[in-house]
């Protein structure tokens, strides 16, 4: 089974879709992984969705990714004595942690760290950004504000800090339990929410070592003022567009989306964009054309994958949903422009052999028209550089190892395959011939470009180009399946 696109798609399962029947549905529409959301559900909940996708997986022969997503820190002001109240734009507010629920002019707001990170004229918004409040003064355990921004106020809504670094873990006791059980599931990727700074990727690698690849959800402004460091440490990164569009100007939003997608692809990691893409596909079978033109602008950007969220876990129409995202994919990609878009936003090779590598790949398949070029890789190292220069060609990531199959299923442009460890450069030749012609990449006579690191068995070590040309193998060999 082939896409005919490069973009990937990620689809969030949930009420709406973790019944076998819909999960199965939703790959053969087009979900490339699928998003375990452990904000919702219990572990036998995940554990049930996990095994499904696993039995579809060995059905229709094809390594499928699986994500889990941990909840992080929730920040929530506390309960109202009336349920709710309405505040004035002008008046006066306290927040404090008294749990003794709130009224008109008090609430509670039971966590220290905020109030360890304060400083006046600091906001705190209140339920998505529809409260803005503005920080007069404060205490370690209380803070006067002036309402800047009124309406309804009830209790447990969640709390951004737009303009403070708190010094917590994105950890939280919970996200390490469900941690633990997903890595005991054998999830491929870990997105942790709450990211500040590097240090809290290299917190997570700590906990996760090479169990899974990880990956960082940029939702704060301060995330991206530590981008680089961020990216360096992270195995992917994901545009999380709902938290970033209630913690800074909403105009500001695609241009820092951009910025995170050039930064990312300049170091080869796969880049996510996310939230609300097809919103209206929750209720209606269709989309609007302004998400039509939001997926589409993901794409002529170069991410290597658009998620679905509520369209797949909670909606109406979950199939309809990736099957929508699918079409505007390969229609974006059949448009001229969109290679010239690519092309355009290449970054620049660095100083290292393996960059050399993939700029003469790039260089070659300008000169000569490649079929496609076969990467030969244990860890993923090999497929993710080749995926950086967003070749026209089809990327064959031939691995050994499922885990890394299913990693690279999240891969812009990478159709993962699973194959015996190779131990000379005549077998993988040999296999990547065979491999390519019997998925259907090529047809007798064209030519291939084969990558790899060399001595095999060695990871993050791309330094051979070869160039060949698919022909009749014998029947019989040293190099046959076994």
């Amino acid at each position: 089974m082939r896409r005919k696109r490069d973009a990937k798609i990620i689809g969030t399962l949930g009420p709406s879709s973790n019944d076998r029947d819909t999960i199965m549905k939703l790959f053969d529409a087009g979900i490339d992984v699928f998003r375990l959301n452990f904000s919702h559900g219990s572990h036998e909940d995940h554990a049930r969705t996990h095994g499904i996708i696993r039995d579809i997986e060995k059905e229709r022969g094809r390594p499928i990714g699986i994500m889990a997503d941990l909840q992080g820190p929730k920040l929530r002001v506390g309960a109202f004595a009336n349920g709710k109240e309405m505040l004035v734009p002008g008046a006066r507010f306290t927040l404090d942690q008294d749990p003794t629920p709130g009224d008109a002019t008090r609430a509670p707001l039971l966590h220290p760290e905020i109030f360890a990170a304060l400083t006046v004229g600091a906001q705190l918004l209140i339920n998505d950004g529809k409260i803005r409040l503005k920080v007069l003064e404060f205490t370690e355990t209380t803070a006067l504000t002036e309402v800047m921004v009124g309406g309804e106020i009830s209790g447990n809504k969640g709390v951004n800090v737009p303009d403070l670094y708190l010094p917590i873990s994105p950890l939280t006791k919970k996200d390490r339990r469900d941690l633990d059980y997903a890595l005991s599931l054998g999830v491929d990727w870990i997105a942790i929410s709450f990211v500040q700074r590097g240090e809290d990727m290299t917190e997570l690698r700590n906990l996760v070592g090479n169990k899974a690849a990880i990956m960082a959800k940029l939702e704060k402004p301060g995330a991206i003022e530590h981008l680089s460091d961020i990216v360096t440490l992270s195995d992917g990164v994901m545009v999380a567009r709902g938290d970033l569009g209630v913690e800074m100007p909403q105009e500001k939003v695609p241009v820092v989306q951009k910025k995170i997608l050039r930064r990312a692809r300049q170091e080869g990691k796969p880049v996510v964009v996310a939230t609300q893409m097809l919103e209206s596909m929750i209720h209606s079978p269709v989309p609007t054309r302004a998400e039509s033109s939001d997926v589409a602008t993901a794409v002529y950007d170069g991410a290597d994958a658009v998620m679905l969220s509520a369209e797949t876990a909670a909606g109406s129409f979950p199939v309809e949903a990736a099957t929508a995202m699918n079409r505007i994919i390969i229609e974006v990609e059949r448009d001229p422009y969109y290679r010239k878009s690519i092309d355009a936003a290449m970054p620049t090779p660095g100083d290292t052999v393996a960059d050399a590598i993939s700029s003469s790949l790039r260089h070659v398949a300008t000169v000569m028209p490649l079929a496609a070029t076969f990467t030969y890789t244990e860890s993923g190292f090999s497929s993710f550089r080749a995926a950086r220069e967003r070749p026209e060609a089809p990327v064959i990531g031939c691995t050994p190892n499922e885990e890394t199959a299913r990693r690279l299923a999240l891969v812009w442009g990478v159709h993962a395959v699973i194959h015996q460890v190779m131990n000379s450069i005549d077998e993988m030749v040999y296999h990547a011939i065979n491999i390519t012609l019997s998925e259907g990449f090529g047809e007798m006579g064209e030519i291939i470009a084969i990558t790899a690191g060399m001595p095999f068995g060695r990871t993050g070590t791309t330094n051979m180009l070869r160039l060949t040309r698919l022909k009749e193998l014998p029947d019989t060999g040293d190099f046959h399946e076994r």
